[in-house]
């Protein structure tokens, strides 16, 4: 279902940039950008993510593995969201 996904892209998207980034921000800026990307792929389609778009979403759960722990407090909260988002996206399935 797509409402779980739906629910926290509602949140993340009316959510500020965190202020207090690392020196990641501009890879951060990229992550967020190619997820958001494909969460409103999937949004406004209903399809399942391709090939390409299913390896960029999980290169990007890899590098925000890796971002996280040097985050602040502040950008961990924004950061994990789009990480759940990220992970959504895969388990995600059209609907009937």
């Amino acid at each position: 279902s797509l409402n779980p996904l739906l629910a926290i892209w509602e949140v993340h998207r009316d959510t500020q940039w965190p202020t207090h980034i690392s020196q990641h921000e501009g890879e951060l800026m990229t992550i967020d950008t190619v997820v958001a990307g494909c969460v409103v792929f999937r949004l406004e389609t209903n399809e399942e993510l391709d090939q390409q778009r299913t390896e960029m979403i999980e290169g990007c759960l890899a590098d925000l593995n890796e971002l996280l722990p040097d985050l602040s407090d502040e950008s961990q909260e924004y950061f994990q969201r789009l990480q759940t988002l990220g992970r959504l996206l895969l388990e995600s399935r059209p609907m009937p």
